[in-house]
């Protein structure tokens, strides 16, 4: 075989199914308003829910590291690689999320698999949510354990099959935040089935870390779940902190653990040290001023207000992912480009990201939108759904 014709047909259907997927160039910072493809456009699709991405503070934080330390990390943690910057911020993080230790992954996605298969084996059970992220769902099947998918937030239908699982160890995994939908995991009734049945409890706060809690350290502080409740807290830094990488957050021979076993871990290079940085610079933010998660949630209020007014299908959400419901694959690709011929930028999501019938318009907000902008986004919205 010389080529690769034999994909073709696959492409051609992807395309066939609206499902077909195409980058857009970003030639801007990421902000409130961004230029894709030429074209100015309020960007109502970026993770940057807090606007930290081109904050001041935190672009000086990774020009002086970059000053000091350099580009590259030049090796894994465990070689040359693990610096001051990463100590610091795994220090931080852990006070932050009220953990015993932290510990850096280069994304949340190595960060999901490098938990689950260093906690289970074939003789396992790992449970996992309907609607959990792709990360989460190869980690369980990457692990080898016996791989059990309960109804989304259905305790029920996770309590039997906890009930029907034999021996060896358990582990509950959610997203604290779904990322398609915006609803909340129901992580005191998952904290207390765990509790029952013996069973680990790991949450992905991709979504939650930064905008969720008092201080922002996400679900857990929440739903006021400490270590023993919730031993196991995965977040990403490339959403609300506006950075990039990843950490897990849990006791101490959690975080020896999988420094001892997690390949994901061992055998990739660190993250540049000015990344770390950086991110240091968004913890400071994030922690000593509460302003920018008072602004984002006056932003979901306004427009949750505004979209329900104007009698749009919002589904049930009250965090800065407010997807409306469309359902073809095709409409929403069209509704998309419509409102970015209005200066509107809003992802559409298809299968298979979400179940067949169910694509959707995936509006995020941010803390960076002025009431203006989100005004004009409900215009946009009101015009091309009429």
């Amino acid at each position: 075989m010389s080529d690769f014709s034999s994909l073709n047909a696959a492409l051609e259907q992807r395309r066939n199914n609206s499902l077909y997927r195409q980058r857009r160039l970003l030639e801007s910072a990421q902000a409130a308003e961004v230029v894709i493809d030429g074209k100015p456009c309020i960007n109502f699709c970026s993770n940057d829910y807090l606007g930290l991405a081109n904050h001041p503070a935190v672009v000086t934080a990774f020009q002086q590291a970059a000053n000091d330390y350099g580009v590259g990390s030049g090796a894994s943690h465990l070689v040359c690689g693990h610096g001051q910057c990463h100590q610091q911020l795994e220090e931080e993080l852990a006070a932050f999320t009220g953990r015993d230790r932290a510990l850096l992954f280069s994304t949340g996605y190595m960060a999901n698999l490098a938990v689950i298969s260093t906690l289970l084996g074939k003789k396992d059970f790992v449970f996992e949510d309907k609607l959990n992220h792709a990360s989460l769902i190869d980690g369980g099947l990457l692990s080898a354990a016996r791989f059990q998918r309960y109804l989304h937030n259905d305790m029920d239908s996770l309590e039997k099959k906890l009930a029907r699982a034999g021996e060896g160890r358990k582990l509950i995994v959610v997203d604290g935040v779904f990322s398609m939908d915006g609803d909340l995991a129901p992580l005191p009734a998952l904290s207390a089935l765990a509790e029952k049945y013996q069973a680990w409890l790991m949450v992905d706060d991709a979504h939650g870390i930064g905008v969720l809690g008092d201080s922002g350290a996400g679900c857990a502080e929440h739903f006021s779940l400490d270590q023993q409740q919730l031993p196991i807290v995965m977040a990403t830094l490339g959403k609300a902190f506006g950075s990039f990488g990843a950490f897990v957050a849990g006791s101490e021979v959690l975080i020896e653990s999988l420094i001892q076993f997690a390949r994901p871990y061992i055998y990739t290079t660190a993250l540049p040290p000015a990344v770390a940085a950086a991110s240091l610079a968004s913890l400071k933010l994030i922690r000593d001023d509460g302003g920018q998660r008072e602004r984002l949630r006056h932003a979901i209020s306004h427009f949750k207000q505004g979209a329900q007014a104007l009698g749009l299908p919002l589904m049930v959400s009250d965090t800065a992912i407010q997807p409306l419901l469309i359902g073809s694959s095709e409409q929403a690709v069209s509704l998309s480009e419509q409102l970015a011929e209005r200066g509107v930028l809003v992802g559409a999501i298809r299968p298979p990201t979400v179940a067949v019938n169910t694509a959707r318009l995936r509006i995020t907000l941010s803390a960076a939108h002025s009431e203006a902008q989100l005004q004009q986004l409900l215009a946009a919205l009101a015009e091309v759904l009429a």
